[in-house]
């Protein structure tokens, strides 16, 4: 079930269709040695994870690039490590990586077998779960299925079967692994569904704002994130209802296990300390006993 959540953070949050194998750039630590520079690359509308405020990267896990960048800064004793933040767009992300336009992407999204073709992963910075956001006035029959109850309450005939979820538009973001997985549960339920993929989460929740489609389904974070900026917050709900899980991590390049151990180790060390924690909670609204659990998994000894 790890491999059908959502886009990156990216989580989705990139696009993995259509890349191919290419030649591996320099050695990453090579390459910041020779510039006293390193490129994070991150999406700007990836909120609360990655995000430009005042013309500034911010989120979540830019403050933990912040602190990869001290790791690096110490154990290559550049004092004078210049750190630049790089916007990247939601097709391009990987491919930068992979031919050395930047050093680590920050915008974290879902491991899969076919990302891991071409880039390497981080240890997991975050466990994402996929749902859906509606409007607060959608059909009674669809609420009730997406939050995993009975749609129909009278007697149960086969055209009543599933009854909630068909005649519907879903949105996904495109070409991640929740596109993939919505299609999927359409054919596996053998409902009638139209489905719609956006490029970003703020085109999706315009989208059901307005009607034009039923539920827009991706982590449920950043749709709480996004759906409280909305000029129709009033209008939406985010569901509490989870579909599926999976761990999210940042992308480095995939010939380059020192690099990859460096950001590795920078990570875990912000686990183990609990630092994580105040970091997790000043985005996500606090944090739990599993919160501090997965992370405990995730940091290597």
């Amino acid at each position: 079930m790890k491999q059908r959540l959502l886009n990156g953070v990216t989580v989705t949050l990139l696009c993995l269709a259509g890349m191919t194998p290419l030649q591996s750039s320099a050695d990453t630590l090579s390459r910041i040695r020779g510039s006293s520079a390193i490129n994070l690359g991150y999406l700007p509308n990836a909120s609360p994870f990655t995000s430009t405020v005042d013309g500034k990267a911010s989120g979540y896990a830019i403050e933990l690039c912040n602190l990869i960048a001290e790791r690096v800064k110490a154990q290559t004793q550049l004092t004078n490590l210049a750190v630049h933040y790089v916007e990247v767009a939601q097709d391009n992300g990987l491919d930068d990586v992979r031919q050395g336009k930047i050093d680590l992407l920050c915008t974290p999204g879902v491991e899969t077998l076919a990302a891991r073709k071409s880039v390497s992963f981080s240890v997991p910075v975050f466990t994402a779960g996929l749902t859906a956001v509606v409007r607060k006035d959608a059909p009674n029959d669809l609420i009730r299925v997406l939050n995993g109850e009975v749609a129909h309450t009278g007697p149960t005939w086969r055209g009543t079967i599933n009854q909630g979820l068909s005649h519907h538009t879903y949105v996904v973001m495109v070409g991640g692994v929740t596109e993939q997985w919505i299609h999927e549960r359409i054919k596996t339920l053998g409902v009638i569904a139209d489905v719609i993929t956006v490029k970003n989460f703020a085109e999706g929740i315009d989208l059901i704002a307005q009607k034009k489609a039923s539920a827009f389904f991706a982590d449920r974070r950043v749709l709480l994130s996004y759906a409280e900026k909305s000029n129709a917050a009033n209008e939406l709900q985010v569901l509490d209802t989870l579909y599926d899980f999976a761990p999210i991590a940042m992308a480095v390049d995939r010939q380059d296990e020192d690099f990859r151990l460096m950001v590795d180790s920078a990570l875990s060390s912000v686990y183990r300390s609990g630092e994580i924690l105040n970091i997790y909670a000043k985005y996500f609204g606090g944090t739990n006993e599993v919160n501090a659990m997965l992370f405990k998994l995730y940091s290597l000894p």
